[in-house]
């Protein structure tokens, strides 16, 4: 009995360890990001210059100013005026393309916004050069060659036709007035996938050998939730090896460099992505790095293409991608699928236990496209992971409630062997084999729930389709913790407590459940784990407050079930023995 009790005790205190942890650090976090982001960013300093011609690009400079245009803060809209631009919209992203650089830098989600209101503003994904927190793709060519003017960050590139809409081209053009006619042909999907088609008409007298290369940009480090958390910053897939790179680590230990022959690279945030895809068979130099201008960190992906010699009077083509939106799960799997991207749904951090974790986010993926909640689905998949587990459970109840009913011999024993520890084992022992008791059998559905409660946790936590799902009444966002409180009467007194004290309704309701399981479980003989376990549901109730709610509805359901499982068996197994009693008399 004392070794199940000793390992219930120390699940239950890991859970808790990591349940503190985010509770006292993970959501603090979070509630500090979300203030952040609903401020304007706004620009610090002066731009800095363009690269020197002929070097292969680290952060490439910004775009002059305007005369007159006013330093320090400024809004967006501000920023987006400094140049000529071409409208992007597809119906899920909403922003413009800058022609100055023909960079990628004013993207808005459609589909997401900062709050569950549906008036809230949208996210907004890149931001313009100019702005505290810049944020850009962009495609260029590079060379080592002296002389050989190649558009820049400063360059400002022609319209051709068409526009970047589904079903559209738009075709830009720049002249270097040498006999090198640039071209760039870009197209969007419907969702948030640009493919980039980059030729060089070479019009000189000898061949030009010139570099492709791709980067996203950031500027300035953001707030994350923590490595250990979640990843948030650089990463890739190159040599089919998952790459995830912290800011911190490129501040300590420099940039990067990686050789791969095709792979993805980008930013990533916890549910938004901006990734560069290189065509599959190409062969690339790839850099995780970051410099300091004017006192400011900027953050680097890029990569480099093999050398391409275009000759004299000839042509040069390559093609390459880019993703800039929401990381959803069904969507990176297709574009993995299709277009030959490896790993590409590893953009998403589901952790340690992947193997599990997707697995239920399918499940639960189908469950909503069925029911059109994911409340009522975490309800549906936790009736079938109780069913799955329920031989087990059974097993476990069987042994739990012969072990209550040999308790009164354990204490008697207890009692009898006070001062001799090893002849109390054996006497116990003895008694769990004359009665064929497995002490143990009860720790088997925790260990079990364990992998699947964590794999769950990081469903919620990290999949943009929980995020502002709501489920029924006053629970609107199952990825964000309960916010109703018991301390102002879940809303009744007009008070608003403090953090802490945020203890809703569903996690009452979840301490109280597992109180009641308690009851039907034996009590420990031990006066001191007898009343750490009846703390347990109080202290779980606290930390359970600041997790999703959706995770609460699952450990809820299923101590209810629970609960109905152990007092069904519990009538069945006192049938069984009146039946055999009275076969006996």
């Amino acid at each position: 009995m004392n070794e199940q009790r000793n390992l219930i005790l120390a699940i239950a205190l890991s859970v808790a360890i990591i349940m503190g942890f985010e509770y006292f650090w993970g959501i603090p976090q979070r509630e500090r990001l979300q203030r952040e982001a609903q401020q304007a960013p706004a620009a610090t300093e002066q731009p800095a210059g363009a690269p020197t011609a002929g070097e292969v690009p680290a952060v490439p400079g910004e775009a002059p100013l305007a005369a007159g245009t006013p330093l320090g803060e400024r809004l967006v809209e501000l920023a987006l005026k400094q140049a000529p631009r071409v409208p992007v919209d597809n119906g899920r992203l909403t922003g413009s393309l800058n022609l100055r650089g023909a960079r990628l830098d004013d993207l808005l989600l459609d589909d997401y916004r900062l709050a569950p209101e549906p008036d809230s503003p949208r996210i907004r994904l890149l931001y313009p050069v100019g702005t505290a927190n810049a944020y850009f793709a962009q495609f260029g060519w590079t060379t080592t060659e002296e002389g050989v003017a190649v558009p820049g960050p400063t360059t400002e590139w022609r319209v051709v036709s068409g526009r970047l809409a589904p079903g559209e081209e738009l075709v830009l053009a720049w002249d270097n007035g040498a006999g090198l006619v640039f071209r760039q042909r870009l197209t969007l999907d419907e969702n948030y996938m640009f493919r980039v088609v980059r030729t060089v008409e070479n019009r000189s007298e000898r061949p030009v050998t010139l570099y492709p290369y791709g980067l996203v940009s950031r500027y300035g480090t953001p707030e994350t939730l923590g490595y250990f958390i979640l990843h948030e910053g650089p990463l890739g897939v190159l040599q089919g090896t998952l790459e995830e790179i912290k800011y911190d680590d490129l501040a300590e230990d420099g940039p990067v460099v990686r050789e791969s022959r095709g792979g993805w690279l980008g930013i990533t945030d916890k549910y938004w992505l901006v990734a560069l895809i290189p065509d599959q068979t190409s062969e690339i130099r790839a850099t995780f790095r970051r410099v300091v201008r004017n006192g400011r960190p900027i953050y680097q992906t890029d990569f480099v293409r093999d050398p391409v010699v275009v000759p004299a009077g000839g042509r040069a083509e390559v093609t390459d991608r880019l993703f800039a939106g929401a990381k959803e799960v069904v969507l990176l799997d297709r574009y993995a699928a299709e277009l030959g991207i490896p790993l590409f749904d590893r953009a998403i951090d589901f952790g340690w236990f992947y193997f599990l974790t997707k697995p239920i986010f399918y499940v639960l993926h189908y469950l909503y496209r069925w029911t059109g909640n994911y409340g009522v689905a975490i309800i549906i998949m936790t009736l079938l992971v109780r069913l799955i587990l329920f031989p087990l459970a059974n097993k476990s109840f069987r042994a739990m409630n012969r072990l209550k009913k040999l308790q009164p011999e354990m204490m008697r024993l207890r009692e009898l062997y006070e001062n001799d520890k090893a002849r109390l084992n054996q006497e116990l022992m003895e008694l769990y084999r004359r009665e064929k008791v497995n002490p143990m059998a009860g720790c088997l559905p925790i260990l079990v729930q364990i992998p699947i409660f964590f794999a769950l946790y990081k469903v919620l936590f990290v999949s943009i389709e929980m995020r502002h799902a709501p489920f029924f009444g006053w629970i609107k966002d199952l990825s964000a913790p309960d916010p109703t409180s018991l301390f102002n009467l879940f809303g009744l007194l007009p008070w608003d407590p403090p953090s802490f004290l945020q203890i809703g309704a569903l996690p009452v309701l979840m301490g109280f459940t597992m109180w009641l399981q308690q009851k039907l479980n034996p009590q420990p003989a031990d006066p001191v784990q007898a009343k750490v376990m009846n703390l347990l549901p109080v202290m779980f109730t606290f930390l359970f407050a600041s997790f999703p709610a959706g995770l609460v509805l699952y450990w809820t359901w299923s101590n209810i079930l629970s609960i109905a499982q152990q007092w069904a068996l519990r009538w069945q197994m006192e049938r069984e023995e009146r039946r055999a009693a009275a076969g006996t008399s």
